[in-house]
């Protein structure tokens, strides 16, 4: 993160202390501890801030979340060295994935680790006042949403806690709130979050006022709330201060990060190293090592893992003169006889790369700290204003409200790739957005859940199987913990 964290040592200092009242008595450990218990956190302005930082981190830990959901759709293939290379991802590319897939575990702690920062200050929220407060509950709110908004796109319904901690014995006690009441809490958080933040903020990588609408948005979008929807976000069209990046070639790179079209982007950093056996560690960009070109030697980008890579179907889904299919996808042997480039090859290799999260070969931007692959500085971009563009004109077409204005707004983002302006309307301009949202937004993480959430994936994705792969299954270590009480979701 941009903001540093400095939370963990409290999480540590609260766990052990709990362990330790729960499972020992005898004099000799029964000692103050050196570290501040967590109960009697929270006595001033730093006080919270660290803690929210800490709600922050987890941020950086959906590099899976991205990951995953362009490789569990038609865009993508898992790749990698072999068909065994982190067996997790080759079957969710398969779906064939199991309650037992460790990446599934991963993305299901990792949400929760943040749900449970977001709610560790939230719980204490009251306990002192400062100047500002307000705005800071705010960027947790919208951070608990976020969490949230994942959890129920990847498992549907989960454990719902609102401003306390889930802590270790709940899982005998908590059952799987109905999605309906978890989407209504979203709501309910970014709502706050609209009301109590500004659209700038003085450090990047905060929560403003434009990111709580764009998601506000699109998790109404997401339960076909359409007006809801399309009021927000045209909201958020007019009077935010955001717009379409002129030169859309530049969008990804790392010396335009945080610009004009970024409305909520998750800051990585290439300062603090780490290693694969502590992924979510890292304060860089995991992803980008795992997209990137096997045993590359040449100009522009470094070597990576050769995971993610797009299919031959989505190259060809780019329109005769789209000036974004260079930018968004890298044709290798294109590349290699333009420069000299030299490049090894792997499991399902297609030719093609995600260029817009490659690693890229800065010295003066990527010092390369830990292992480089795993360290990479580049910014995700979690909502573009193309996107925010994109969703509006859907929710009018869907929603049944406005198709001129919907047409206003998809040929925006049409215009910038230099493509000519889509006059239909009705279902053929549906469809026309459902294929622009594709093109505009490949190797960024949304196509999966594009797919499902319009009731399309079964006709795209191959092994998909309706009323099973909509969802993904609850980890069995989860249920397990549960005492078995909760059911696992249909089919796994």
């Amino acid at each position: 993160m941009m903001i540093k964290n400095t939370f963990l040592k409290h999480v540590i200092a609260f766990a052990s202390i709990t362990i330790f009242s729960i499972s020992c008595s005898d004099d000799f450990v029964n000692v103050e501890s050196e570290d501040e218990n967590s109960e009697d956190f929270f006595n001033s302005e730093e006080d919270y801030q660290s803690a929210l930082t800490g709600a922050y981190d987890l941020l950086q830990s959906t590099y899976l979340n991205v990951l995953l959901g362009e490789i569990a759709s038609d865009n993508t293939l898992a790749g990698g060295e072999s068909a065994t290379d982190v067996i997790g991802i080759q079957q969710i590319d398969d779906m064939l994935h199991t309650s037992l897939n460790v990446q599934l575990e991963s993305i299901w702690g990792w949400m929760f680790a943040g749900v449970n920062r977001a709610n560790y200050v939230l719980e204490f929220k009251d306990k002192t006042d400062f100047t500002g407060k307000e705005a800071l509950l705010a960027e947790a709110t919208f951070l608990r949403a976020y969490y949230y908004f994942e959890l129920v796109k990847w498992f549907g319904d989960v454990p719902l806690a609102v401003d306390q901690r889930l802590l270790f014995g709940d899982q005998y006690l908590v059952g799987r709130t109905p999605v309906a009441e978890i989407y209504a809490q979203i709501e309910i958080d970014l709502q706050y979050a609209v009301d109590n933040l500004p659209y700038t903020q003085a450090q990047k990588g905060r929560i403003t006022k434009g990111a709580a609408q764009a998601l506000l948005g699109k998790a109404y979008l997401y339960q076909d709330k359409f007006a809801e929807a399309a009021s927000v976000l045209e909201d958020l069209i007019n009077n935010g201060p955001y717009d379409l990046l002129e030169d859309y070639s530049t969008m990804f790179e790392l010396d335009n990060e945080n610009n004009i079209e970024s409305v909520f982007e998750v800051q990585y950093t290439d300062k603090e190293g780490a290693g694969f056996e502590c992924l979510e560690c890292s304060e860089g960009n995991v992803a980008v090592g795992f997209n990137g070109i096997r045993n590359y030697a040449g100009p522009s980008f470094e070597s990576g893992f050769s995971f993610n890579i797009p299919t031959q179907e989505v190259y060809d889904a780019f329109e005769a003169g789209d000036t974004r299919r260079d930018i968004a996808i890298l044709n290798i042997d294109a590349w290699a006889e333009e420069t000299g480039a030299t490049f090894g090859t792997g499991n399902e290799h297609t030719g093609f790369f995600n260029r817009k999260y490659l690693p890229r070969l800065d010295a003066a931007e990527d010092s390369n700290t830990g292992d480089a692959n795993l360290t990479n500085p580049n910014n995700y971009r979690a909502i573009r204003f193309a996107d925010v563009l994109l969703m509006a004109a859907e929710a009018l077409n869907r929603g049944s409200i406005s198709d001129s204005r919907a047409l206003i707004y998809l040929n925006r983002v049409r215009e910038r790739a230099n493509l000519d302006d889509v006059t239909t309307t009705g279902s053929s301009l549906t469809t026309a957005i459902y294929q622009e949202r594709r093109v505009e937004l490949v190797g960024e993480g949304h196509r999966f859940f594009d797919l499902v959430r319009t009731g399309r994936a079964a006709e795209e994705i191959d092994g998909f199987q309706s009323g099973k792969h909509e969802l993904f299954p609850i980890p069995s270590i989860e249920i397990e913990l549960s005492g078995n009480r909760w059911e696992q979701n249909p089919g796994y």
